[in-house]
């Protein structure tokens, strides 16, 4: 009966190591969620570095060179956006619960701004090229021939990965773990078995249990500047 009691008390010593984080599945882990998000953020934002506009001014008195649009002035939009993903990417990837649920929410609103202000050069790249061409011209409005590269295509593609990669997230941030800084506390406390054990009479483990505290209390009174002896 002894045995079978000591049997049954160390179960529950075996309980608190937990796999619960993880069970979360590949797809929804932090790092791959968080990863794919700033990833594709940056690659929006880089895309507006390079030219997204080649135009030509024709029927000019002066013949002038070409004129190179880069996407951060054919859509200004694009680069504020991409940071808004950003941020709100490594917001979600510290914040509580009620934090990701807002944050994942921008980044979708962000990566669909990306595309629509993507997609708005690719259907008026006249339209999107003529500040530029007006300001290295000193002509607003005059004819004027265009020619798309692709990377206005591949920042529209970013946003629109940027935004399932929000979509993702509200959807896995559920399963992440939430942290506090009482969670220490919490898995420091002594385990069922252990209690178990003091309560049948072990005179061993009381001894040292008790010891701890004191040391832990004397440290508390010494910070307080008391002394610990008396």
């Amino acid at each position: 009966m002894t045995a079978e009691a000591g049997g049954s008390g160390s179960l529950p010593a075996q309980e608190p190591p937990r796999v619960e984080p993880r069970t979360v599945p590949p797809w929804a882990r932090k790092s791959t969620v968080v990863g794919l998000s700033v990833l594709f953020a940056l690659l929006a934002f880089g895309a507006t570095t390079q030219t997204w506009v080649d135009a030509e001014v024709q029927g000019a008195a002066v013949r002038t060179a070409p004129v190179t649009v880069p996407g951060s002035q054919a859509a200004t939009a694009v680069t504020a956006l991409a940071l808004v993903g950003l941020a709100g990417t490594l917001a979600a990837a510290v914040a509580g619960r009620i934090g990701r649920a807002v944050s994942s929410a921008v980044v979708v609103l962000a990566g669909f701004g990306v595309a629509a202000a993507c997609f708005a050069v690719i259907a008026d790249p006249r339209g999107a090229a003529d500040s530029s061409i007006a300001k290295a011209t000193g002509v607003s409005g005059g004819p004027a021939s265009t020619t798309l590269t692709w990377f206005p295509a591949a920042a529209a593609a970013a946003g629109i990965v940027l935004a399932l990669c929000g979509v993702l997230a509200l959807v896995a941030s559920r399963r992440w773990p939430t942290r506090t800084k009482y969670d220490a506390g919490q898995g420091a406390s002594p385990r069922p078995g252990r209690e178990s054990k003091v309560a049948e009479g072990d005179g061993a483990e009381p001894a040292s249990t008790s010891g701890r505290v004191d040391e832990i209390d004397g440290w508390d009174r010494l910070t307080k500047g008391e002394d610990p002896t008396t």
